[in-house]
C-alpha cells in the first residue's frame, strides 16, 4: 500500500545547470552528489526541496515539451521572487492556462531539458471549492 511520496527523478543533460534551478528557483538544498562514483545508471544528485526528495540524473534531454509537469506550492511573495530568478537564469515561461477565481496563481517554466515546472499558490481544497462554486452558478 502507498504510504506517501518517495521521490521524483529528472533526467538532465547538465547536472550543474539543473542544480542551479533547483537551488535558486525551488530553494532546494543539495544533499548528495555522486561525483566520480556511479551507484546508479549515471551521475546523479539528490536534493531536499521543501521536504521532498528530488533526484537528477545525467542523460539525454526530452525530445519535446508537453504539459506533463510537477508543481511546487509557494506563497504569492515567493512566486514573485521566483519569477525574477527564472528570468535571470534565462529560462522560458509557458503561458498559464485560464484560471478559475479562487484556485490560486501559477507560474510555469521549462528547464533546459524540456521539463515543465509549475509554482502554484493554491491547495487542492481551494481548487475543489472554486470548481464547486463555478458549477453551482
Amino acid at each position: 500500500m502507498i504510504s506517501g511520496f518517495s521521490h521524483v527523478t529528472f533526467i538532465v543533460h547538465d547536472l550543474e545547470k539543473m542544480s542551479r534551478i533547483i537551488c535558486d528557483v525551488l530553494d532546494g538544498r543539495e544533499v548528495y552528489s555522486s561525483g566520480d562514483k556511479h551507484h546508479s545508471i549515471s551521475p546523479e544528485k539528490f536534493f531536499d526541496v521543501g521536504g521532498l526528495w528530488v533526484a537528477i540524473m545525467q542523460g539525454d534531454a526530452l525530445p519535446n515539451r508537453t504539459y506533463n509537469h510537477v508543481a511546487f506550492k509557494v506563497s504569492v511573495e515567493e512566486l514573485v521572487k521566483a519569477k525574477m530568478t527564472i528570468e535571470k537564469l534565462g529560462l522560458e515561461f509557458r503561458e498559464s492556462r485560464p484560471r478559475v477565481e479562487g484556485e490560486g496563481q501559477s507560474l510555469y517554466f521549462h528547464d533546459y531539458d524540456n521539463h515543465l515546472f509549475e509554482l502554484h499558490t493554491g491547495t487542492l481544497d481551494e481548487r475543489l471549492a472554486a470548481y464547486k462554486k463555478l458549477d453551482e452558478t
